[in-house]
């Protein structure tokens, strides 16, 4: 039974509180619904005293162990994978080999299954600079120790499907005789408490992996296999603070005393992929730090991003820490020792627009990096395009509401006062009517916060007390949410209604056409309406490389980096069942070409389609009834009306 299977539908239930049906998760997961309850039933065997999942008539929906049963993940017991694991754990801990006979018996396998074991071994190790020998009934491991470091790494990170920092699928990897939590959990504190008053910003997403480096670190020094400090280079004055305070660290709470060459290496991690510079250090001081070809880059490719996508990031504070945080990616590319993200699937299914400029950029970083980034890495890039795009993108959804008070004494400015309090983030109040019989027709702002019923009640009319209450700023939140997704999905069909055409859509994609296949016969619908040549379908298949288009659980928007159509168009193509894509599957496929005079149209088209299709329900109907192009268009235009 797949765990990454179990795992993808323990993921799908977590992220949606509705009855899902046996079915959809087959259609999502790429099985048949049997499949899904055996599945569901091994799940909740992970947690024997909880629920992690709850059946009904309706279907599944997650239980109230959901997170137990994703922290209790990994490697299952007793399978291939598990033993390949402990056969590596094994070898790693053995400098003069392991007997291969004796090992059978320890694992209880024939020594026939512990040698194709072996050659599974060697396939793992490729690009690791390690060798696996064998010599008569000894296997050996050959090559430096960062080498074996980094593979219990790649153990680690196996065990840890979504990137989060997980101490006991840690101690898996690692071997149940390491370190425990009693000993990490107040090492983490005082290492982000120690970095704080060093003046850093700590990231949190990053501590996790250099708590799992530090685990590695004391779990090999323990064994009596530390870093030479020769192959370690100083790191400055910075550097030397944070070794003496991980060194002061491990002494205390795990009573390992690290080596000169592991303190070096710990530092550097934790300046790499944890620390970013306080919020009152001066530019001047940031660029000090900054190698000139990097600035140079990253001060290049932010200009053309804010160009290419019409977005206000191209301001010197956030090109100096983008670029000091390339400046550390470009030492981990180096080493091939990547950062997870825990939040990468959220912020490309969230933010979609800015997941793209964040690819954009690594894009152009390609030449400075020297290869590509994963998405984890790219997701990071993101969350600085998304930082410095928050207080435009807030000021954006701010609506306009006036009162309607009656007046009596005071009581309409106390009002205004409260609403201003409790709602300043989402609504700004440019009038106050006063009168019990205002002019209705005359008011025309986003909302109407009433304390008298309205002639006729509407979306943007919302009743409220005189002193406001907690209800009242619920109701009001509510509708901004329902104003604000009500505009967008108004100009979302305006947008789509002038894109897809009839002889662009195709139903029953199938998974044996793969996602170069699909992407090649919807490019070709396209080039035969002479909205793209060739060249942008290659260009589209190159952007699916850097990273997969698959937005939601359901829809894939496969497309080139640079508006180069003659108008903006959209192949869509349907699957039913769905198809493998990227890490994940889809049942939609829209294949969109972007033309220059439409480059207001991409922020469009590309968030609000894919929050169309991120909503299980809509993606079900159109899907089901859509089969041919006009009842497609029928539902979706229906689902964006609501």
């Amino acid at each position: 039974m797949s765990r990454a299977r179990q795992d993808r539908v323990l993921g799908l239930l977590a992220r949606t509180p509705e009855w899902t049906t046996a079915a959809e998760l087959a259609d999502a997961v790429g099985v048949t619904p049997r499949s899904i309850r055996s599945y569901v039933t091994a799940i909740n065997a992970r947690v024997p005293d909880g629920v992690a999942i709850e059946s009904g008539p309706q279907g599944y929906r997650a239980g109230a162990d959901v997170a137990a049963a994703q922290r209790a993940g990994g490697v299952e017991a007793g399978t291939p994978r598990d033993r390949l694991h402990r056969l590596v754990r094994a070898v790693l801990a053995a400098p003069d080999g392991i007997d291969v006979f004796e090992t059978a018996d320890l694992f209880h396998v024939s020594p026939a299954t512990l040698d194709a074991d072996l050659a599974r071994v060697r396939a793992l190790l490729g690009g690791t600079e390690l060798v696996l020998e064998r010599t008569a009934a000894r296997a050996r491991l050959r090559g430096t120790e960062m080498a074996q470091r980094r593979l219990l790494s790649r153990l680690a990170h196996d065990e840890t499907e979504d990137g989060a920092f997980d101490l006991d699928a840690l101690r898996r990897a690692l071997g149940e005789d390491s370190i425990g939590a009693a000993a990490f959990g107040p090492f983490k504190a005082d290492l982000v408490a120690g970095l704080t008053e060093l003046g850093y910003f700590v990231n949190e997403f990053g501590i996790g992996d250099v708590m799992m480096h530090v685990a590695i670190a004391a779990d090999r020094v323990a064994r009596d296999h530390g870093l030479d400090e020769a192959g370690m280079s100083e790191g400055g004055e910075a550097a030397v603070r944070i070794e003496a305070l991980i060194d002061r660290l491990s002494i205390a709470h795990l009573g390992v005393s690290f080596g000169t060459g592991d303190l070096r290496h710990l530092a550097a991690l934790v300046q790499s992929r944890v620390v970013a510079p306080g919020a009152a250090e001066p530019a001047a001081v940031i660029r000090e730090r900054l190698d000139p070809e990097v600035e140079d880059a990253v001060r290049d490719v932010v200009a053309r991003a804010a160009a290419e996508f019409q977005v206000d990031i191209d301001h010197e504070d956030f090109v100096l820490r983008l670029a000091l945080h390339v400046q550390n990616l470009r030492l981990r590319a180096q080493e091939q020792a990547w950062s997870r993200n825990p939040l990468t699937r959220s912020l490309k299914t969230t933010y979609p627009m800015i997941f793209e400029v964040a690819v954009f950029i690594s894009d152009g970083l390609r030449g400075l990096l020297g290869i590509s980034l994963m998405d984890d890495e790219i997701a990071y890039i993101a969350m600085h395009v998304g930082g410095r795009l928050e207080r435009s993108r807030r000021a954006g959804t701010v609506l306009s509401a006036t009162i309607v008070c009656p007046g009596y004494y005071e009581l309409h400015e106390l009002l205004r006062s409260s609403i201003a309090q409790s709602l300043g983030q989402a609504v700004t109040v440019v009038g106050v009517e006063t009168r019990v019989d205002p002019d209705w027709a005359s008011i025309d702002t986003d909302l109407v916060l009433t304390t008298i019923d309205p002639p006729v009640p509407g979306d943007r009319f919302v009743r409220i007390q005189p002193f406001l209450t907690e209800a009242d700023v619920e109701r009001v939140q509510a509708a901004a949410g329902r104003v604000r997704r009500g505009r967008r999905l108004a100009r979302l069909r305006a947008e789509l209604e002038r894109y897809f055409a009839a002889d662009a859509f195709v139903h029953g994609l199938t998974a044996a056409e793969g996602e170069e296949g699909v992407i090649t016969r919807l490019g070709a619908l396209l080039v035969r309406q002479g909205v793209i040549d060739d060249d942008y379908v290659q260009r589209t298949l190159e952007r699916e490389r850097l990273s997969s288009t698959a937005f939601s659980d359901a829809l894939a928007v496969p497309h080139a980096l640079g508006m180069t159509a003659t108008r903006t168009a959209i192949a869509v193509g349907i699957a039913d069942p769905s198809i493998p894509w990227g890490d994940g599957r889809v049942q939609v496929v829209a294949m969109v070409a972007f033309s220059e005079s439409d480059r207001a149209a991409f922020q469009t088209v590309f968030e609000q389609l894919v929050e169309v299709f991120s909503e299980r329900d809509s993606v079900q109907r159109i899907v089901r009834k859509g089969t041919t192009f006009g009842a497609f268009l029928d539902e979706l235009v229906a689902v964006v009306d609501g």
